[in-house]
């Protein structure tokens, strides 16, 4: 079996483009990775500087322990599956799997058991004589499977291999693949976009941004505590509610988040309280899900946010109501590049450090609840002011809310939440998870 340590990956491409920025990750022996992000991130390029297909531009990769910068791709005892599945058109089913056994000199006739085996293990015993034109793309994917499998390898690298199918085979091959791989025990590195992927099949996911590793944990810890609003913008569907909030202490009762015209109050004995109170006058981003949001009356005691619906969204098993609520949006695109939004009489936009979109300006400073004020040492660069805010707008808020298949309410229709505040997430103005540990 294998395992794998990257130790300050870089790779720089000829015209200076980093494609990868010094990345650190450990894959344990038998452990299912997967590496998620969109496209362009760079999580492809991990992938063959480990097999060997990429050479890296500074830093180790090593195997078992052991540098592999000097051995070449077929000394790395690694099965590599891409996602336009490279099957040899010439060649049947059978002779399409049994190929790596042939170029290592394996005899037939122990050759053709081990192909056997195979293909029965994948399901398609029965199409070994049929050539790839001749196959669906479930199948030649499976062939592609057992073509890899048959190596007995160390290490299954697998580039996006069900990106090319449609959504109920996907499915159908995440079970299978997923079951494979943990039955024989082979260490797997799985490269996707797609998160549903990741959560399902992972033991661990390694979320990157534009060569940046971001978070690294087990589908619970990164979905239920992501490290950064990326991360947090980035997994769940729908999206994760990420909303503008003034924060105003009240020592030993409370600290105010002022939601535009509501406001949430985080009592003073949540553990959480005394992380947010450090930024007393500020503006952070609170995070919720759909799952923290439950319709109530609009009289409930408690933590209630009033709306409106926008609109509505029917899925059948249920609906996703849109509301108003008053409060400022901030947007994450699927890169998590900031886009500026523009603020009243003239403020100055403030930079989320590239994680996030701009907050619409600062709130005034205002003396702390312990009567010193707060001093802060900024990179530069995640303090730089963006000229031009006429040309953007504010967005309200769309506060995402799960309701029944087909309520009996539509656009217009005042609806009260209810905010669990326990599942709330809290992130400051570089898009960090503003927390009192770690998981």
């Amino acid at each position: 079996m294998s395992t794998v340590a990257l130790k300050d990956v870089t790779k720089v491409w000829p015209d200076g483009t980093v494609a990868v920025d010094r990345v650190n990750l450990d894959v344990d022996d038998g452990e299912f990775m997967v590496l998620l992000g969109p496209s362009g991130c760079g999580k492809s390029t991990v992938l063959r500087m480990i097999a060997g297909l990429e050479d890296p531009s500074s830093g180790a990769i090593l195997l078992n322990g052991e540098p592999v910068m000097d051995l070449a791709p077929r000394e790395r005892s690694i099965a590599m599956v891409f996602q336009d599945f490279a099957l040899y058109p010439h060649m049947s089913v059978g002779e399409n799997i049994g190929f790596p056994l042939r170029l290592s000199g394996v005899e037939e006739g122990s050759r053709g058991e081990r192909v056997g085996d195979v293909a029965s293990a994948l399901g398609i015993g029965d199409v070994l004589g049929r050539k790839p034109s001749q196959l669906s793309g479930g199948q030649r994917q499976r062939v592609a499977m057992g073509r890899a499998i048959v190596r007995r390898p160390g290490l299954f690298l697998m580039d996006e291999p069900l990106s090319n199918l449609d959504s109920g085979l996907r499915a159908e091959l995440r079970a299978e693949i997923t079951g494979l791989t943990r039955e024989l025990g082979v260490t797997t590195i799985y490269v996707t976009h797609d998160q549903a992927e990741a959560l399902t099949m992972a033991d661990r996911v390694a979320i990157m941004r534009k060569g940046v590793l971001q978070d690294v944990g087990t589908p619970t810890e990164v979905y239920g505590r992501p490290a950064t609003l990326y991360v947090a913008a980035f997994l769940g569907a729908p999206r994760m509610n990420l909303l503008e909030a003034s924060v105003y202490v009240h020592l030993d009762r409370y600290v105010a988040l002022n939601l535009g015209e509501q406001a949430l109050y985080l009592p003073w004995n949540d553990i959480r309280a005394r992380a947010v109170a450090h930024y007393h006058g500020e503006r952070i981003v609170v995070g919720m899900r759909a799952e923290a949001l439950t319709p109530v009356a609009p009289d409930t005691p408690g933590d209630v946010l009033q709306g409106r619906i926008r609109y509505l969204e029917h899925h059948g098993h249920e609906s996703l109501a849109f509301l108003d609520i008053g409060a400022t949006a901030i947007l994450v695109d699927e890169l998590g590049q900031a886009v500026p939004e523009q603020t009243g009489g003239g403020s100055a936009l403030r930079r989320f450090g590239g994680a996030l979109q701009r907050l619409t300006g600062r709130a005034p400073e205002r003396e702390p609840a312990n009567g010193r004020a707060r001093t802060e040492t900024r990179d530069p660069e995640q303090t730089s002011v963006l000229s031009d805010p006429g040309r953007h707008h504010r967005r309200p808020a769309e506060l995402a809310v799960r309701l029944a298949p087909y309520p009996a309410v539509s656009p217009g229709h005042p609806l009260a939440i209810s905010v669990r505040m326990d599942a709330l997430h809290f992130f400051d103005e570089r898009g960090d998870r503003i927390d009192v540990g770690w998981r």
